[in-house]
């Protein structure tokens, strides 16, 4: 499936289309309806900058769904491997 934005929103919003996909990754992610390297991909971004991004928004980055695939595909027992405490 391909997303169009056409030039008329873009030129409305004074957004770039690299922008918008930002925005619109964002978005998705705070709702939890993407991963943050479902997101990352989506907004064309490496994961450690949309991570950026997230957090100059002050947008927490939570990675609980990254942790349950990490788990579901045994590459993860549990937190502990990740957080000694």
């Amino acid at each position: 499936m391909s997303v169009v934005i056409a030039d008329e929103i873009l030129t409305k919003t004074r957004m770039t289309e690299a922008e918008m996909y930002q925005e619109i990754a964002v978005m998705l992610f705070q709702k939890e309806k993407l991963t943050l390297a479902q997101a990352s991909r989506f907004a064309n971004m490496h994961r450690i900058a949309f991570q950026h991004l997230l957090v100059s928004r002050k947008i927490p980055v939570h990675f609980k769904q990254d942790i349950k695939n990490l788990q579901e595909m045994g590459r993860l027992r549990s937190l502990s491997a990740i957080i000694p405490y």
